[in-house]
């Protein structure tokens, strides 16, 4: 999508390890207009898919996935990294290693909002080792719903979490591929994508 390619060009900060900063308009300060066009595109790209819900985890996906679910016409549910007083009844959990904090957590659903009757679209911001979206694709499968594809704003190519995903036959449409990154040169160099 070369509105976000642009954008990431334009806004995005290279950080050493791999780092993309792109918090002024995507997981911080979020551009709803450019999340309004992501959204039409994740309809373009899944528009043959029975979708009826849409999967995130807190906190950087939710934005991305609420306007998405405009355009689907459908509710979203966010996987929760912390336990709270108000979650009652039985919980789909699973456990998730971030890449930007460094640290696992226990993701937790619960099963009154993912059933087997629900067919799922994940979408989150970044895809980059692939735990995060691996654990979401954990709980759906938990709760007997069927995963209907993922949607990712922006995929770090040059890591394993895009191939380990379509590796096990999910459908994962990356708005924006990175297959190089270089903080001390500032070079970023996108994978050419098929419209």
């Amino acid at each position: 999508m070369k509105l976000l390619e642009e954008r990431i060009r334009k806004d995005g900060v290279i950080k050493p390890g791999n780092v993309l900063k792109v918090d002024s308009f995507l997981n911080h300060q979020m551009d709803v207009t450019l999340f309004n066009e992501m959204g039409k595109e994740f309809v373009r790209l899944f528009q043959h898919k029975k979708i009826n819900k849409i999967l995130t985890i807190e906190a950087s996906g939710i934005g991305i996935a609420c306007i998405c679910a405009q355009h689907f016409q459908v509710p979203v549910v966010f996987a929760k990294k912390t336990q709270s007083i108000n979650l009652d009844g039985e919980m789909l959990t699973t456990k998730i290693e971030s890449f930007t904090h460094k640290r696992t957590y226990d993701v937790i659903v619960s099963r009154k909002f993912l059933t087997t009757e629900d067919h799922v679209l994940i979408i989150d911001d970044f895809l980059a080792n692939g735990c995060a979206v691996d654990g979401l694709i954990d709980l759906v499968k938990s709760a007997g719903a069927t995963v209907e594809g993922v949607g990712i704003a922006i995929e770090k190519g040059f890591q394993s979490g895009g191939k380990l995903i379509r590796d096990k036959g999910v459908q994962v449409e990356s708005l924006a591929i990175i297959d190089f990154m270089d903080a001390e040169n500032e070079i970023l160099e996108f994978r050419k994508q098929e419209i």
